[in-house]
């Protein structure tokens, strides 16, 4: 069953500029947050329908993500044992669209399921120290029956990590 965790980690879509060329968007603006991140690392993934990354995330680092070419099913799951929503969880769909973007604290795990052709997926992180690898991650399994997340398919396409 879904849960309202968007009301713990902060969503946004920002001002778009559209002309006769195309777009322009920024997608952090540190005076319109009240977190002072230094981000200090940036990623993009690219995967093709229905591929099924994550649930993964760490206990130090800050997350802005969105789709920045095609279409995603984005999950974030609360994996803080302390928090009183440890394991709910919720969806929203990110696209090229409309340019949503979400802001992770530390402790949320998030998973993208491709929905489009082929995507390109956007990671902006900010930590203090060395970057928390796969070995300094945790893995939720995408169909971990504790926390019963309802996916728009049954058979995604996996990378080992995440079976």
């Amino acid at each position: 069953m879904q849960n309202k965790i968007f009301k713990l980690v902060e969503t946004f879509i920002p001002d778009i500029y559209t002309d006769y060329r195309g777009d322009l968007w920024t997608v952090w603006e540190e005076k319109k947050f009240k977190h002072q991140l230094m981000f200090n690392h940036d990623k993009f993934s690219t995967s093709r329908q229905n591929v099924l990354r994550g649930i993964h995330g760490d206990y130090k680092s800050w997350k802005l993500i969105s789709c920045v070419y095609g279409e995603v099913y984005l999950v974030v799951v609360d994996n803080r044992p302390d928090s009183p929503d440890y394991l709910k969880w919720d969806w929203t769909i990110l696209n090229d669209n409309c340019r949503k973007c979400v802001l992770l604290p530390p402790g949320f795990g998030n998973a993208h399921l491709v929905l489009s052709e082929y995507c390109v997926f956007y990671y902006k992180w900010a930590y203090s120290g060395d970057y928390p690898d796969v070995d300094k991650q945790f893995t939720l399994k995408w169909n971990d029956p504790r926390i019963e997340i309802e996916w728009p398919i049954n058979d995604p396409i996996l990378q080992k990590r995440d079976r």
